[in-house]
């Protein structure tokens, strides 16, 4: 959804007043206790909910009772679907750092090679976060938490870098 970023989803019922648990996708949760409104995607479309109350929990997970949702009958129909934020929210961010649902489609580039593929995913490993490059059917991890003077060209959605020597030599020989 053009706009919004996902940060979970509505994981379970929580007791039988029309409370869910929303599991947090995000690399700091806490940064989400203070929630106001969260959009669910229902039927392709970005749908607003207002919290009532917000209960943190362990793992990643908290309770929510949106309001008007006063019935575990109504909760079930909120089970599984997708949770964003508009992007609005997000503070923007340096020629150097991007927001990893950001990237999803720029192209990569390696300052010695050229174009290398499409982004298509971070996979998000707390000691060692992964750029997932896919080229001609190869997905290449490239990763993150190397010094690759990333430079992020967003109006051309193109995100260049120097990958450390030899490594695009084991996805592509």
């Amino acid at each position: 959804m053009n706009g919004y970023f996902q940060i979970g989803h509505i994981a379970k019922l929580h007791g039988y007043q029309g409370e869910v648990s929303l599991f947090l996708d995000v690399t700091q949760p806490n940064a989400y206790h203070q929630l106001k409104t969260v959009f669910l995607e229902m039927d392709g479309i970005a749908t607003p909910f207002s919290i009532k109350s917000l209960k943190p929990m362990n793992n990643g997970f908290i309770v929510i009772k949106f309001e008007g949702v006063n019935s575990e009958e109504e909760a079930r129909r909120l089970l599984r679907h997708p949770v964003f934020l508009a992007d609005s929210l997000l503070p923007v961010l340096d020629e150097h750092s991007f927001y990893d649902h950001e990237i999803l489609g720029f192209d990569v580039v390696d300052t010695a090679r050229g174009l290398i593929g499409k982004a298509t995913g971070v996979i998000d490993h707390p000691s060692n976060p992964l750029l997932q490059v896919e080229m001609d059917g190869v997905e290449i991890l490239i990763p993150l938490n190397l010094d690759l003077n990333k430079i992020v060209n967003r109006q051309d959605k193109r995100l260049t870098l120097t990958t450390p020597e030899g490594l695009l030599d084991v996805y592509l020989s």
